[in-house]
């Protein structure tokens, strides 16, 4: 028989692994963002990587309360220096990707 300390610590433990896997799924949707904002302006994204910088809990237009994401990601335009990139999501759906001023 289970206990109920155990039956809690198991459901954390699978709470935790569905966000995970959740949160995954959601960093290639800005990772693709990224990859497809430097494409159209015409610049290098490096390490091809981006990284979680903030998270916070928004309500949607419905009122509906998502999880609002920023992740950030470097890009160079001339290869001598790099720059920062955001891209910024609510819950799964993309609500801005931005450059910093960069030289052209």
């Amino acid at each position: 028989m289970f206990h109920l300390s155990e039956v809690m610590w198991l459901s954390l433990i699978i709470v935790s692994a569905m966000y995970w896997w959740s949160a995954q799924g959601v960093k290639q949707i800005a990772l693709q963002a990224a990859r497809l904002h430097c494409k159209k302006m015409e610049v290098q994204m490096l390490d091809d990587c981006v990284v979680l910088h903030r998270f916070w809990f928004k309500r949607d237009e419905s009122g509906t309360m998502r999880i609002w994401r920023s992740y950030l990601f470097e890009f160079a335009s001339t290869g001598e220096a790099r720059y920062h990139g955001r891209v910024i999501l609510l819950g799964r759906r993309i609500l801005t990707v931005q450059l910093e001023p960069h030289r052209i």
